[in-house]
């Protein structure tokens, strides 16, 4: 690694800048990118999946840690650069040219356990947590997830009932595994600098309450928080027997969403499941 040109004189070379449209912004500092990297613990010789590496800050500072690297990268713009660091470390980091939304990443990992560590696209990080928070199949294949969010995002993740920022995406992340908030980063420490402050969320998958259906409860969630002003018995009207199941398990349809704990939710999928 020492041999290495420092990160911003390879941007200089290829000519690269952070793409708005990709929802792009650089991290160029080694030692906040090492703290990244080390908060799911140690990666000497595990396998991590990294979306989105750009130029590859973070995926140098994985490559520190002693991970083995999949990285997917969209931009065509950052290839050579990424090329550069897989030749360096040729049975350390394989560079896949995709959209990582369209893209198996099971497969992609060789139906091997595997952790996610990414600083998301800011365009695309919502839909992929969803996904990787969704599905029947649990626990899944990612052992953690280690992911960069704009501040409101991560909040949301990992927001208790009542909060404003209390939502679905709290339900999804928590009624089966532990969300919590890792670290902040401010907005100075990228280039370009966005409008907002970002923070690091760590998951790791907890065990699965029986008799519940992961897609009714996601629906659920959906129809709740879609017009969380109103009361459950409006909101919930789509869901087939809902409206009826909340009285028979003890909750009042008069609440809002943002008051049910997220094992209320459990109760009333498990319930109408």
């Amino acid at each position: 690694m020492t041999d290495l040109p420092p990160l911003r004189e390879v941007i200089a070379r290829h000519g690269l800048s952070a793409s708005k449209a990709l929802g792009q912004n650089f991290l160029f500092d080694q030692q906040l990118l090492d703290r990244i990297a080390a908060v799911p613990g140690d990666l000497s010789g595990k396998k991590v999946l990294e979306i989105g590496p750009g130029p590859g800050g973070l995926t140098r500072a994985l490559l520190r840690a002693g991970a083995e690297v999949t990285a997917i990268e969209m931009d065509t713009r950052c290839l050579p650069a990424l090329s550069e660091l897989a030749m360096a470390f040729p049975d350390r980091l394989r560079v896949i040219e995709g959209d990582a939304l369209k893209l198996n990443h099971d497969a992609v990992m060789g139906g091997e356990p595997y952790a996610i560590l990414s600083n998301l696209p800011y365009n695309v990080g919502t839909a992929l947590f969803t996904r990787w928070m969704g599905g029947e199949e649990w626990p899944p294949l990612w052992t953690s997830l280690t992911l960069m969010f704009q501040q409101e995002v991560a909040q949301r993740i990992v927001a208790k009932p009542g909060s404003s920022a209390y939502g679905r995406l709290a339900v999804l992340a928590q009624w089966r595994a532990e969300a919590k908030m890792a670290m902040k980063v401010h907005r100075s420490a990228f280039t370009p600098p966005p409008k907002v402050m970002s923070a690091i969320v760590h998951v790791e998958p907890a065990e699965m309450p029986e008799g519940v259906s992961a897609r009714l409860l996601e629906r659920l969630t959906e129809a709740a928080f879609g017009q969380r002003r109103k009361m459950l018995r409006q909101s919930l009207k789509g869901v087939a027997g809902a409206v009826e199941t909340l009285e028979e398990i003890g909750i009042d349809p008069q609440r809002r969403a943002e008051t049910l704990e997220v094992d209320d939710f459990v109760r009333l999928a498990r319930a109408l499941g």
